[in-house]
């Protein structure tokens, strides 16, 4: 009774232009900038924090392994802005939390802040709306008051055509209780995740937030983390964590009888953070693989 369906939204890519990546620099020799100013700031303009993650404290702890003076990741979402993208851009819930990446590298002055562009989050759900670019407006200049010498400047463009930016999956709740679906997914989801060796650092249920006006029946996200991947592209192209964490969405609309679930493919992260190094892209794809393979597995039959 329950099918499944996998949908893969491709965009093609123009060759010309600016990378996917805003990317900030500052000199921070004297060791005065902390993540915890930009947490603060990022508040301070209406954004709800998931978590600060000090991603070299997690090198460190588990593989023994650390580059950085600083290297964090800071989920979060808008207050007022995202709930107003999700009503019409279901899958902009993948963005839900969205990440931003503070690293300094040791032994080097320059501290580095990444943000994902509008256009490139705009490739993840399909269309540009207005609250989208408000958003990357708001960010950047939190940003650039805080950090009014910081320079900007865009990561290197791809030169990929065409890439999977957005994995689906949907189940069938025809003929059942869409509640008794929903938990038994969700238990079979954090459990299977859990076992393979992926973090789960939030949660979040946006359903009430969203009004009961709101297009869905439920409404959730998960940032989910992987820290083999994390490690694989630290050494060489930390602003890469910037398209994290995993963040997978789950809902159901009203006027549909199923509940899909979507995530930001390591495609995407490829694509966007231009990684051409053959073992970078292994580990990722690889990373894609479990995390496809686990879907399947919870909405299947």
């Amino acid at each position: 009774m329950k099918a499944l369906l996998i949908l893969i939204t491709t965009f093609t890519i123009l060759l010309a232009g600016n990378g996917d990546l805003h990317i900030y620099t500052i000199n921070n020799k004297d060791g005065n900038i902390v993540p915890k100013m930009l947490e603060n700031a990022l508040k301070s303009g209406g954004f709800i924090i998931g978590q600060n993650a000090n991603i070299q404290h997690e090198l460190l702890t588990f593989f023994k392994d650390n580059n950085f003076k600083i290297y964090t990741n800071i989920s979060f979402y808008h207050k007022d802005l995202t709930l107003k993208l999700l009503d019409k851009h279901p899958d902009a819930g993948v963005l839900v939390p969205m990440g931003i990446v503070m690293y300094q590298i040791l032994g080097e002055d320059d501290l580095h802040i990444v943000i994902a562009s509008s256009e490139m989050q705009a490739k993840l759900i399909g269309a540009h709306p207005k609250e989208l670019k408000k958003l990357e407006d708001t960010i950047l200049r939190t940003i650039t008051t805080l950090f009014p010498s910081a320079t900007h400047y865009y990561n290197t463009k791809s030169t990929s055509k065409t890439r999977d930016f957005l994995t689906k999956y949907s189940l069938d709740t025809q003929g059942s209780d869409f509640e008794d679906v929903r938990e038994e997914l969700e238990e079979s989801f954090e459990e299977k995740f859990e076992k393979a060796g992926f973090s789960m650092p939030s949660y979040f249920n946006l359903t009430k937030d969203l009004g009961k006006d709101s297009p869905y029946d439920f409404y959730v996200t998960y940032a989910i983390c992987k820290l083999d991947a994390l490690k694989a592209v630290a050494k060489v192209k930390p602003q890469t964590a910037a398209l994290g964490p995993c963040t997978t969405v789950i809902y159901k609309k009203k006027d549909e009888d199923k509940i899909v679930m979507a995530f930001v493919s390591m495609h995407s992260w490829i694509h966007s953070a231009n990684i051409t190094e053959k073992e970078i892209r292994k580990s990722l794809l690889q990373t894609q693989k479990s995390y496809e393979s686990i879907l399947k597995d919870v909405t299947k039959n």
